[in-house]
């Protein structure tokens, strides 16, 4: 999509700081005291995620609206907020508990954004609402992360070629979740792009089918006019070939068939 290399580049932006994971050649004790550093971290981040995922009414609306919006609402996990792996009676929960929040009756100063963000949660609803919309979304999700993973070896692959060290970024937890996300998002953008052109494509293709099956109508009325009008001179056209025959006056005969004059081509 137009807004994919941009949005990108806001998501990179907005990733925390993170320090990186320590090499494999520390001792156990301090590998120990890194997972453990980690985890706080990790937590105290899950803890503020947890604390701000509700937000006020205006704070969703500009989230819901915000730069990009049209290609991270793609995202249904995004829009509510939710892990992947979060069961489909708190998804229900979730979305009513933000549908309130934007619901454009609570917004009337922000009717037409809340609006847009009602529609979008409603959206994201829908996609997740069953087991088999959520197994899609997960699938979806699974292969950002195999497509992370990739992505990861082959860095490491030049690393390596190149003599260099081959930590990377990504090794960092955080930093993998948010590639994943990063992925995730061009994987739904995709899916959405593909399933326009479809739709253009049948579009098409339904307005052809159209235009021929009119085209043949025509043909068909063409053809029955010319049937019934051939029927109908057919006395005068026998009579005037046995006055000729007989050497007497051709006379022509009144309602002489005349072919109807072909229609133009319409497209």
């Amino acid at each position: 999509m137009a807004e994919s290399a941009s949005v990108e580049a806001n998501i990179n932006e907005s990733t925390p700081n993170i320090q990186p994971v320590a090499p494999e050649s520390e001792t156990s004790s301090s590998k120990e005291e890194t997972s453990d550093t980690f985890n706080d971290f990790y937590n105290e981040v899950k803890a503020i995620e947890k604390r701000d995922s509700v937000l006020t009414p205006k704070q969703q609306i500009d989230r819901l609206n915000r730069p990009g919006s049209t290609y991270f609402n793609l995202n249904p996990f995004d829009v509510l907020q939710i892990d992947p792996d979060t069961p489909l009676a708190d998804v229900k929960k979730r979305y009513r508990q933000m549908s309130i929040l934007v619901h454009p009756d609570k917004n009337p100063d922000d009717i037409e954004r809340a609006q847009k963000s009602f529609d979008s949660l409603n959206k994201a609803y829908k996609t997740l609402e069953n087991e088999e919309g959520m197994k899609r979304c997960k699938e979806i999700v699974e292969e950002a992360e195999s497509r992370t993973d990739e992505m990861m070896k082959q860095k490491k692959k030049q690393l390596k070629k190149g003599g260099k060290p081959t930590d990377i970024p990504e090794d960092d937890r955080v930093q993998y979740k948010h590639a994943v996300y990063v992925q995730t998002c061009k994987l739904f953008a995709d899916l959405e792009r593909m399933r326009r052109e479809k739709e253009t494509r049948e579009m098409h293709e339904k307005k052809r089918k159209a235009e021929e099956d009119a085209e043949e109508e025509d043909k068909r009325k063409m053809q029955k006019e010319w049937e019934k009008n051939f029927e109908a001179s057919r006395t005068g056209r026998v009579d005037s070939w046995r006055s000729f025959k007989s050497g007497g006056k051709v006379k022509k005969p009144k309602g002489f068939f005349r072919p109807p004059k072909p229609k133009a081509e319409q497209r």
